[in-house]
């Protein structure tokens, strides 16, 4: 039986994330894989509940959380509720987040059997996957998910300027309407912190197993990115998934039972790269 149980877990500056594992009961202790979404995103968004279910299928345990600062509350899990706690997001706080995840799935108070975790970062999840296992052993595998190779190409360049002047910049959310904030300590943290946040640094410094995958009809984080990211790192494996976009031809919310048949082909090609 494919069973769900869902936690709360401590992240940045004390805010707390919530957290589900999806698993199959005739198969309690089998290997985990952590799940870190995009900007703008969260673990319960699309098609996320069938892809863990699906994975928990096909022999794994599935982990999924919201990074602390996302905007989401545990009120409010698939809502941008909070948009004081997003402005305040760094890119820093997530990696702190991510720590904090895998501590606890490790731990072995909650979770058994936990020595190393497989990874599946999407978008700017994936650029902070890059630099977790780059620099935690814990990570047995990588896989990401139309991932960015620079945390600049999240934004216009040419509005770092009077973003710094005025400390807040506002980005559409074309799904929900909102105007998200993003304060200027988003690039503070950025200079401050320059050789951890790059990305396409961390990604060459990698020495474990890391499968790239992108869709050739990605519009949001271009095909060029997981270019980069190859080039930067020739040991990882680098497939095109044909007519996918940047969500894998998934939305939100996501009507159907099935996983689109991009998101499938995702789906089935991480699955094999962690088996083998």
């Amino acid at each position: 039986m494919i069973v769900k149980q869902h936690y709360t877990i401590p992240g940045a500056k004390g805010r707390g994330m919530t957290a589900d594992i999806t698993y199959d009961t005739l198969h309690p202790y089998a290997p985990l894989v952590i799940f870190a979404h995009g900007i703008r995103g969260f673990k319960d968004w699309g098609a996320h509940n069938l892809v863990a279910k699906y994975f928990a299928e096909n022999g794994f345990r599935f982990l999924k959380f919201n990074f602390s600062h996302n905007g989401t509350t545990a009120d409010n899990p698939t809502e941008f509720a909070d948009l004081i706690a997003f402005s305040d997001n760094t890119f820093s706080f997530e990696l702190e987040d991510l720590k904090l995840v895998i501590d606890f799935a490790c731990g072995g108070s909650a979770i058994p059997k936990v020595n190393s975790v497989y990874l599946i970062g999407h978008s700017m999840g994936g650029g902070i996957s890059i630099i977790k296992t780059a620099e935690d052993k814990r990570i047995k595998k990588l896989v990401t998910m139309a991932a960015i190779s620079s945390f600049h190409n999240l934004w216009p360049k040419e509005a770092e300027k009077q973003w710094r002047l005025q400390g807040v910049m506002y980005m559409p959310n074309s799904r929900t309407g909102q105007n998200m904030p993003y304060k200027s300590s988003l690039l503070q943290d950025l200079d401050t912190n320059a050789t951890r946040l790059d990305i396409a640094l961390k990604a060459s410094e990698i020495i474990q197993p890391w499968l790239i995958i992108h869709g050739d009809k990605d519009t949001s984080v271009p095909l060029s990115h997981a270019g980069l990211l190859a080039a930067a790192n020739p040991t990882a494996e680098y497939i095109i998934i044909p007519g996918a976009d940047h969500v894998f031809n998934a939305t939100h919310p996501y009507p159907g039972v099935e996983l689109p048949s991009q998101l499938l082909d995702f789906c089935d090609t991480a699955i094999d790269f962690f088996k083998k």
